[in-house]
């Protein structure tokens, strides 16, 4: 079998070079023509798929090496993309900065080199002329697997200056497939932990993505870049399916070593007749709303693969839990902006308390741990776990590798796994719960909470890594 879909990678040399702006606007623009748009976000990050989503009308997802496995970015990426016309991938960071200490590994390189597409460049040109060139061919020339085919010229100041960039480039052999002026009208609102996500300002986020396209259109041979998301050639093997990864019966052993984000969606619907468990039908709840953004697609793919009905609740607006829930899973998300709301509706932070004292199983990542807990930034929440929440001046980030210390609802002791931490709070434990991970650096420590059916933890996992965790969670849950 093969993954045949046209694709670009759009990279930069740096954070804050225009990535978002031109990889979101070629998808609305490629859209708007009538193209199916497959959109796909490298590295771990939820936020930036919530403008593809919106550009797209598609789910947008992540591939990320590191999480995955760089074994799965292909399947992954095939997966995402079945149907389309073109699928494009927006990088992370600069074009070679990858997890720290591992050399190449989830930089965007590397997943471009795993697809064989070919990278846009996106330059911000605002303080640079003739040394345009020699940035390019520095990057063009770095790896030769790497397949720079282009060069998109950001925040070019004027005529005048675009004429002294497109001549400094006619020497290094990388064509300029765009030139894109100085436009506020794009720019993206940011916090404590980057862009403002789609579902807190809707409204803004389609007229921004409007803008994006729109400047793309004018700025950008449109042509020519799909003439060159067209030259990837075919990748071999299987795309990766949900109902195949976590099988019916009888469930592959754990632990499983591993070697190795969005706008709202519906539940995930197999072709084939989706497996029941032998207690029925099993309702998970998936908290969403604008507190709760950041989820996997694949996450629920899985949960309804391994027979569970996924209905998301906002917890912001909703009172009671989806009518039979037998299990809740809570995402990460900005809790610490909604902590007055959420705090306000006492009669969901009580069912929720209830459901958990009831055994049932509950994952909870890092916005969860914090809604999970006695209170954040002295807001009552759940009290399902004996520790305080509060925001922090220190940015804690970066992947981790964890292996599961505790048997829990997603996995027995000794499970291995690959994480990413992305916060800027902090919990302080009480007592009565096993922590969740052994976590080997930046120091070696554990973290998390096990107790009962809930575990909760600061860690963003990608299930994808391991599908026995979907199966093992919707196998305990209550039958509806």
């Amino acid at each position: 079998m093969v993954i045949s879909v046209p694709r670009l990678v759009i990279a930069a040399p740096s954070s804050g070079s225009g990535k978002t702006t031109v990889a979101t606007g070629l998808m609305a623009a490629f859209a708007s023509r009538g193209l199916a748009v497959s959109p796909h976000k490298v590295g771990p990050d939820y936020i930036d798929p919530g403008y593809h989503a919106l550009a797209t009308g598609r789910v947008g997802r992540n591939l990320d090496a590191y999480l995955c496995g760089a074994e799965l970015v292909a399947p992954l990426f095939g997966h995402g993309a079945r149907g389309c016309d073109l699928a494009v991938v927006e990088g992370v960071m600069g074009l070679y900065d990858g997890a720290a200490g591992e050399g190449e590994l989830a930089s965007t390189a590397h997943v471009a080199k795993l697809l064989r597409a070919p990278v846009v460049l996106v330059v911000d040109a605002s303080s640079q002329s003739r040394s345009v060139a020699a940035l390019v061919h520095g990057f063009a020339s770095w790896d030769p697997e790497v397949r720079v085919a282009g060069v998109i010229l950001n925040k070019v100041g004027s005529v005048r200056h675009e004429g002294m960039l497109r001549e400094a480039l006619d020497e290094s052999g990388v064509p300029v497939l765009g030139v894109l002026r100085r436009a506020p009208q794009v720019e993206t609102p940011s916090r404590h932990l980057g862009l403002v996500p789609v579902a807190e300002r809707r409204v803004e986020a389609v007229e921004a993505v409007a803008a994006m396209a729109s400047q793309v259109r004018e700025g950008c041979d449109l042509g020519a870049l799909l003439a060159l998301a067209r030259s990837a050639p075919a990748l071999s093997g299987a795309a990766w399916d949900a109902a195949e990864v976590v099988g019916v019966s009888p469930p592959p052993p754990l632990p499983v070593p591993v070697t190795g984000g969005s706008a709202p969606r519906p539940p995930y619907r197999p072709e084939r007749p989706r497996p029941q468990t032998p207690d029925g039908l099993k309702i998970v709840a998936l908290a969403g709303g604008p507190a709760f953004t950041f989820s996997y697609a694949e996450h629920t793919e899985l949960l309804s693969a391994a027979g569970a009905e996924v209905v998301t609740f906002d917890p912001l607006r909703d009172e009671r839990l989806p009518e039979g829930t037998g299990g809740l899973v809570i995402g990460g998300g900005f809790p610490e902006v909604f902590a007055p709301e959420l705090s306000a509706n006492e009669t969901l932070r009580t069912a929720v308390a209830a459901l958990a004292e009831s055994g049932a199983p509950v994952a909870a990542e890092c916005a969860g741990l914090l809604y999970l807990s006695r209170e954040l930034d002295g807001q009552p929440m759940c009290g399902v776990i004996d520790a305080k929440a509060r925001m922090d001046e220190r940015l804690t980030l970066g992947y981790r590798d964890a292996v599961a210390v505790s048997d829990s609802v997603l996995a027995v002791a000794g499970t291995r796994m690959r994480g990413h931490e992305f916060h800027r709070t902090v919990v302080e434990p009480g007592a009565g719960a096993a922590p969740a991970w052994g976590v080997r650096a930046p120091r070696k420590r554990v973290e998390g909470f096990v107790q009962h059916g809930v575990h909760a933890s600061y860690l963003h996992t990608h299930w994808a890594s391991e599908p026995g965790v979907a199966r093992r969670f919707v196998e305990r849950c209550l039958p509806s």
